[in-house]
This record gives structure tokens, C-alpha cells and sequence, in this order.
């Protein structure tokens, strides 16, 4: 949940800070006091794209810092959020939660942090994503789109379709893929029988050649060693003779082993005892000089003896550079080359085998997609039933008389050209990426009456209850997420109003709901009150402060809702009845 947050240079707001608790918040205030901007705030924090014509005038930047707090009764959540703190070098704060920062120039360029690093703004979304859902004063709209309205059913039986649009997407890549293959292994057939020959040639020369892993590199050393054979030869049987003596037994001077034997022998034969202890180390040095002069003996029988080596070593030399010019950098990377083209050459076989084996796995794969969209249409038809009658009952609930929310569900056709048609069921559809259905909610005003998609039938108060109704009925999917609503009610008044209420701290039993209202109704239902103050300095303009309401200062706050009647006492009754019954039906309902 959000646990606070700090507001520096935005909009009217110079300097803020406000601590949110579980339950439901209601912040109220003046119009112009820059209650919007506590919303505004949580829209940067969740990485949406910066403003500079917020910063506040006067100023060179704003900043927004948040502090989160993860439920840990929310396992999923909590391993994603430690996921990607680990991903981007990010850390807790000492008492687990996570600080977001979010700074705005104005220049228009921004920067966010997240756990102490700097991280992009997509970041941001990513970490809140989860964790804060915010509905300001135009957010409804995006419920006219039919992608929102899939995703708010898919989220309503997301037990049921969730793993079935899994197998859907698995089925579908898979069709596509064999099908792209398939495509373009008969669209361009004499293209691909091209590349095919050339691929085929070029490997049946590295196979003729045949190299070996890192061969240029040995050869080259090798080429430098037998360049210098001659001096090479010498070095070590001048070294071996200095150490054995003459060769061919000539008679003549001794080598060094002689030389150590006959040092040994004299020491050793001495009667003085300091002397003969040195017997064993000059053994112990004669059997060094007899491994070297081995190793000599061994180095010598290695060099080659015939003249034609170094002329061998140069023709093989040539072979591997011919492949080295055609194919990549070095030997190791013609081999990797040869890899790849052979894998190549499996998957543009155009051979009449070959294309009617892939036709028969683009036939399979797509049954298979068919199946798998069947089978979530089918849930999702079975789900909208019930979606709708949920919404509904709400609806009934927020003064919308008999209003009705019905959830259709029907086929995607396909289109010209379309990239994906699809045979389900005997009829052909587009298979889109989350299905082949079109989800659309129809609002009917009452009983009897049409029902129209919500685009045409809905106006902005209904749209807004609507949405209201949609989420009081979808908390159980995301249950312990922070909800944010901006003037939710705007234009409703009188019972829709204090229905309203009733939703959100219905809502508020499983999730933290903030709200911005500025209908007494709705604030009556709080169980916390944060009002907005506005003050107007002729020097320093407009400055605007958060601050929470204790019980007395709430009965003035609601007064001042209630058309301005904060100084008359019948406003202050007015005030104390509506928290009173609030507190009525709170505890009635909520028991």
C-alpha cells in the first residue's frame, strides 16, 4: 500500500507531505487548491510522461517521492517487486518499504529513482503496476475501449480464462510460426532454391577442406618455428652437448654431468663432515641437469626432420585463409558458420516432402488454436453472465433505477487481408493475440429499454458509477492493491452520492481507496479525512498544504462542503448528522 508521500514545486503545491493509511482517504478542499495535484503526483510516480507546465512557477523542478509498502500477504506480488528490485540494483529501506522518486524540470526532461537508483520511468510503471491502480477525472474513457472491457472480464473469471488464454497464446505462436515458414518457403521458392545451392556449395567446401577448431592459429605458430628450425636445432644440441659433453663418444672436454659426478665424489670421500654434507646437494643438482639434458634429447628427436614439413604447413596455410575470406575472421568462426548454415539449410528445404510435412504442422498447430480459442470463448461467454449481473446489482445500488449492464461476447471477423484468420467452429475469425472475441459492454438505461454500447448510452456521471460498480465487483481479484479515484462522482448529488460512498468503503474492507470527492455524501464515509488548504499570498501567490482532520475539524469541513454553511450552526448539524449516519451504515453494512 502507499505510506506516504512528498510533494515539492507541483502546481499549486510548494511543499506537502501525507501519510495514507488502510482504509478509505478522502482528501477535500477548495476548488483550485490543487487537490488533483496529490493525483497527479501518483501519475508520475507510476512512470506516466512528465508535464513541465506543472512545475510550479517560479520553481526549477518538482519532485515526487513515495513510499510503498508491499503486502506480504501477497506472495506473487511481493516476489515480482523483489524481482525487479534485484533486476535494477535497487533496495528496501530499513523497514521494508520501497521509496519511489520521480523529478520533473522545467525543461521538460525528467528522472526517477527507485530503492536508491536511477532507473528509467518504465521502470516506475513496471514497480507500481501492481501495486496502484489510479482513476483521475478522464481515466473513465479508457473503459469505452474494447480492450479495456476484455481485460476487466478476463480479470473477472481470471482463474477460469487466465490459464486458457495461456494454452491459447502457446497454440497460436506455434500456428503462426509454422505458418510464416510455410509461406515462405512456397512464395519464394526459387529464391530459397538459390540460397540453398549456395549454402550446399560452401559447405561441401569446408567439409573438403575440413578444418579443425583453432588450426589457423597453431599452424601459424608452427610456420614461425619451422622458419627458425636451423637455429632452433643448434641452440638445443649445443645446450645438450654442454651437458652430456662431446657426442659420438669422442674423447674431449666433459659436460656439466660429468663435471657435478666427479665434484660429488671428491666431497663425499672427504673425512670432514661439513664438507660431505654438501655430497647430497650436488646429487640433487645433477638430477636436474640430467631431466634438462632429456628434455633436450626429447626436443630434438620432436624437430622435423623432413625438408618438405615447412612447404606442407604453407599449402595448408593457404587452403584455410581461401575459407577465412569467404566465410568469417578465423577457422573457429568458419566452423560456427558451417552450424548455422546447415540449420539454414534444414528449414528452407523445398522439397514436395518437405513443404507437405509443414503443411500438415501448420493444419495440426492450427486445430489446435481453434481448440484452445473455443474452449476461452466459451468461458468468457459463461464469465459475462455473471459479470454482468454483478455490475448490475451495483448499479441499482448507486441510484441508477433499473439500469442494466449487459457483457457481450462475440466473434472477431476477419478482415481484408487479414493476418490471421482463423476457422473455429466452422466459421472463420481473426485471432488476435488475447483471442477471437470482441467484449463489449451495453448499458440499458431500464427494463425494457435497448441496450447501447456505453460509448452512446452512458454520460459522464453514469460512466463513472459504472466504472465504480465495475471495480467494487473486480476487488476480489486484486485484493490489497491501492485504489485512487479522482472526483469518481462528479455529476451525481443527493442518494446516488451517499451510494456512492457506501461502494468505496465497501471497497476500502480489501483494498486502500483514495479518493479526491467534493461531495460530503462520499467524505462522510472516510476513515480518513485529508483536506487540501489554499492560501493566497500577494507576494508568493498561491500555496496549498495537506493536513489530516481530526473529528471536530471534519463536522467544519463538511459544513464548508455543504454549500458553505461552515460558520451557521444548522451547517454543523448538518455536518455531525450525515457522519453519523455514515457511521450508521458503516457499521450496519460492514459488520
Amino acid at each position: 500500500m502507499l505510506a506516504e508521500i512528498r510533494i515539492d514545486n507541483l502546481g499549486a503545491i510548494s511543499s506537502a507531505s501525507v501519510q495514507f493509511h488502510s482504509g478509505l482517504t478522502v482528501l477535500t478542499g477548495e476548488t483550485g487548491a490543487g487537490k488533483t495535484m496529490v493525483v497527479t503526483s501518483l501519475h508520475l510516480l507510476s512512470g506516466e510522461r512528465a508535464d513541465a507546465g506543472r512545475v510550479r512557477v517560479g520553481a526549477s523542478r518538482a519532485v515526487v517521492e513515495g513510499r510503498f509498502q508491499v503486502d506480504q500477504s501477497a506472495p506473487e506480488i511481493d516476489r515480482a517487486v523483489a524481482r525487479l528490485l534485484e533486476s535494477c540494483g535497487a533496495e528496501r529501506d530499513d523497514d521494508g518499504s520501497v521509496i519511489a522518486v520521480r523529478t520533473v524540470g522545467g525543461d521538460g526532461r525528467s528522472r526517477a529513482h527507485l530503492g536508491g537508483r536511477s532507473v528509467p520511468a518504465g521502470v516506475l510503471s513496471e514497480f507500481t503496476d501492481p501495486l496502484l491502480t489510479v482513476h483521475g477525472q478522464n481515466d473513465q474513457l479508457r473503459l469505452l475501449r474494447p480492450g479495456e472491457q476484455r481485460s476487466a472480464l478476463d480479470r473477472f473469471a481470471d482463474k477460469t480464462i487466465g490459464p486458457l488464454l495461456t494454452r491459447y497464446s502457446k497454440h497460436r505462436s506455434e500456428w503462426l510460426e509454422a505458418r510464416r515458414e510455410l509461406d515462405e518457403r512456397t512464395g519464394r521458392a526459387r529464391e530459397l532454391a538459390q540460397e540453398a545451392d549456395q549454402l550446399t556449395f560452401a559447405l561441401e567446401e569446408i567439409d573438403r577442406i575440413g578444418p579443425t577448431p583453432s588450426e589457423d592459429v597453431e599452424i601459424v605458430a608452427e610456420v614461425r618455428r619451422l622458419g627458425d628450425l636451423d637455429s632452433l636445432r643448434a641452440a638445443a644440441e649445443g645446450a645438450h652437448a654442454a651437458l652430456t659433453g662431446l657426442d659420438d663418444g669422442a674423447v674431449g672436454e666433459s659436460g656439466a654431468l660429468d663435471l657435478l659426478g666427479e665434484a660429488r665424489s671428491r666431497v663425499e670421500s672427504s673425512d670432514d663432515a661439513a664438507l660431505s654434507e654438501l655430497g647430497p646437494r650436488l646429487g640433487e643438482a645433477a638430477a636436474v641437469v640430467a631431466d634438462v639434458a632429456g628434455e633436450l634429447s626429447a626436443y630434438l628427436s620432436g624437430l622435423p626432420s623432413d625438408p618438405g614439413a615447412l612447404d606442407n604447413l604453407l599449402t595448408r596455410q593457404a587452403e584455410l585463409k581461401t575459407l577465412t575470406r569467404k566465410y568469417a575472421a578465423d577457422i573457429d568462426g568458419v566452423l560456427e558458420w558451417a552450424d548455422t548454415a546447415r540449420e539454414r539449410l534444414a528449414r528452407i528445404d523445398t522439397s514436395s516432402d518437405a513443404l507437405a510435412a509443414l503443411a500438415t504442422r501448420v493444419d495440426e498447430a492450427a486445430e489446435l488454436t481453434a481448440d484452445a480459442a473455443a474452449a476461452l470463448s466459451a468461458a468468457r461467454a459463461k464469465a459475462s453472465v455473471k459479470l454482468a449481473k454483478a455490475v448490475s446489482a451495483e448499479l441499482s445500488g448507486l441510484a441508477m433505477g433499473r439500469a442494466a449492464l449487459e457483457v457481450s461476447v462475440h466473434p472477431r471477423e476477419v478482415g481484408p487481408d487479414d493476418s490471421a484468420p482463423l476457422v473455429v467452429d466452422g466459421r472463420e475469425v481473426h485471432a488476435g493475440a488475447s483471442g477471437v472475441d470482441e467484449v463489449e459492454f451495453r448499458l440499458a438505461a431500464h427494463s425494457g429499454a435497448q441496450a447501447l454500447p456505453i460509448s452512446k448510452s452512458a454520460s459522464g456521471g453514469e460512466l463513472s458509477r459504472v466504472m465504480l460498480a465495475l471495480e467494487v465487483v473486480l476487488a476480489g481479484s486484486d485484493r490489497g492493491a491501492t485504489m485512487v479515484f479522482d472526483e469518481v462522482d462528479a455529476g451525481v448529488g443527493g442518494r446516488a452520492a451517499v451510494e456512492i460512498g457506501r461502494r468505496l468503503a465497501r471497497l476500502a474492507r480489501t483494498h486502500q481507496v483514495i479518493v479526491v470527492t467534493h461531495l460530503p455524501q462520499v467524505a462522510a464515509f472516510a476513515d480518513t479525512h485529508l483536506v487540501v488548504d489554499k492560501i493566497d499570498d500577494e507576494r508568493s501567490g498561491i500555496d496549498s498544504g495537506v493536513r489530516a482532520l481530526t473529528e471536530d475539524d471534519r463536522v467544519v469541513e463538511l459544513a464548508r462542503m455543504l454549500a458553505g454553511l461552515d460558520d451557521t450552526e444548522t451547517g454543523r448539524a448538518h455536518a455531525e448528522e450525515l457522519l453519523s449516519i455514515a457511521g450508521q451504515e458503516r457499521s450496519t453494512v460492514f459488520a
